[in-house]
């Protein structure tokens, strides 16, 4: 008699729930009889990639898909090596910054390690973490930012890896130099410390502590970048890691290749060389629609958390699944936020005027309908 397939499973996947993703927009639409759907929910750059990117996606062969992607991104890691003036073998690029999480920590932690990070940020640092047992030692957010006087004390003989998301998600909040600065001073090289930089490029400020200037200094850290956020390619699945080449050479024993495909690859690249109008006119949009909605939700009466990113986090007057539930029967997608740790919070992409003119519209109504107690 064979065993039960649970009993082959380790305790810590048993005890782990997995990630549903949101069902296909097609079916979504169909399912809250709705004739479209504007995508609020995953802070995706709604102007699309740099005109060179989109070029690489026009100009591509379809019998080119016959033939493997290169294994390690060569070409791709050139282009990263002459951006930021480093050699490209300290670069390893992932199916997004998801799978380069996967392999940092599989490079650097052992049984009994752990890892240490907020309780309220990214949750794949925690998810992965524990999905491959160890543990995650959340720390609680200080004015809705990283706490690093408390992420140092957390710290023990088996902290592997800190995970700093600056800015973080969902919140935006980021530290500065000099607070950068004295939690690496505290850390004292004693573990490796990421820097989750995603949204990096929605920062215009001369007191952001650049990681890739940082690890100069600092041997022990490696920073996250992706090209699904400014550069808008989140369907073609790119981010990269950057650190010290003896890092970055353990990060790769880990690592699967050929996981980044063909087309992603060059786009990724061209979106490089062809940025600086693309990052202006993105934080242009950015900052138009945080001046439509930040006062919006202020007449409302509804407090709100929107620092650096293209997205903004506003409580609700009611559960997060309701309100995500009558925005869908209007057509507008949002991030329900208890997931995050942040029960009865919304989370809204910030795209162009006339989508977060529609979506302001649909929250009234909402909000309005939940304080009347028409709302099921």
């Amino acid at each position: 008699m064979s065993l039960p397939i649970a009993e082959l499973v380790p305790p810590h996947i048993r005890a782990f729930e997995a990630y549903v993703p949101s069902r296909p927009d097609a079916e979504l639409m169909r399912t809250y009889k709705v004739d479209h759907l504007h995508r609020l929910n995953n802070n995706e750059n709604a102007l699309g990639p740099p005109p060179a990117a989109r070029r690489v996606l026009e100009s591509f062969e379809p019998p080119s898909a016959a033939a493997y992607p290169s294994g390690d991104c060569f070409f791709l890691r050139q282009t990263l090596g002459e951006r930021f003036g480093k050699d490209p073998e300290r670069f390893l690029v992932g199916n997004g910054s998801c799978e380069v999480i996967a392999s940092v920590i599989k490079a650097f932690c052992d049984k009994g390690d752990n890892i240490i990070t907020a309780d309220k940020t990214f949750a794949v640092y925690e998810w992965v973490a524990e999905f491959s047992g160890f543990q995650a030692r959340l720390i609680p957010l200080r004015n809705q930012g990283f706490d690093s006087e408390a992420m140092l004390r957390a710290m023990n003989g088996r902290t592997k890896i800190l995970f700093v998301c600056n800015p973080n998600n969902p919140t935006g909040t980021w530290w500065k130099r000099d607070e950068m600065e004295r939690f690496l001073r505290g850390v004292a090289g004693r573990a490796i410390v990421v820097l989750d930089e995603a949204y990096r490029e929605y920062v215009d400020d001369e007191d952001f502590p650049d990681g890739m200037e940082i690890m100069e200094r600092h041997k022990n850290v490696v920073v996250f970048r992706t090209f699904s956020k400014m550069y808008a390619l989140a369907g073609l699945r790119v981010g990269y890691v950057c650190g010290q080449k003896d890092a970055v050479d353990y990060i790769r024993r880990t690592h699967i290749v050929y996981s980044v495909n063909s087309l992603g690859q060059p786009a990724a690249a061209a979106a490089l060389l062809d940025d600086a109008e693309h990052i202006r006119s993105t934080q242009a949009m950015v900052a138009e629609a945080k001046a439509l909605l930040l006062p919006a939700f202020d007449e409302l009466g509804l407090p709100y958390v929107c620092g650096a990113g293209n997205f903004a986090m506003v409580q609700t007057p009611a559960s997060d699944s309701l309100i995500y539930r009558q925005l869908m029967r209007r057509g507008v997608m949002v991030r329900t936020m208890t997931g995050f740790r942040f029960p009865n919070w919304i989370r809204v992409s910030l795209v162009q005027q006339p989508v977060m003119r529609d979506f302001l519209s649909a929250f009234r109504d909402v909000v309005d309908l939940v304080r009347q107690g028409g709302a099921a």
